[in-house]
């Protein structure tokens, strides 16, 4: 599974779509996610303050099915590679959302599940 912290906006328009989409697909040709270890620190990292928050549950052999490209790469910054989807992500791919609150110094829990 990959995962995908989602603003509330996005989010809502995925509902009316059927695809999620955000702005670093535009951007910078890819959709930032993140492996489960990493999703603590990425909310850290570029999520603070953001109460409203979904943490999104992707199944990347719907991905793949969907035609949707999936490559890991290297970011320097974190010293570790990051999955990067290169095309709107089909709400049939998303299994499980969950609100994830992100407090003001970037700190969120991981649902109970994903523990």
């Amino acid at each position: 599974m990959l995962y995908r912290i989602a603003q509330p906006a996005d989010w809502a328009a995925a509902q009316l779509t059927g695809f999620f989409v955000s702005p670093d697909l535009e951007a910078e040709g890819f959709i930032h996610a993140s492996e489960l270890s990493q999703v603590l620190e990425t909310a850290r990292k570029h999520y603070q303050n953001s109460p409203d928050a979904v943490l999104l549950e992707i199944d990347e052999a719907a991905l793949t099915a969907a035609n949707v490209r999936v490559e890991r790469e290297w970011a320097e910054s974190r010293q570790a590679y990051f999955p990067h989807l290169f095309a709107p992500v089909p709400l049939s791919a998303v299994v499980r959302s969950w609100p994830f609150p992100v407090d003001e110094a970037g700190q969120a829990t991981l649902p109970a599940a994903l523990q």
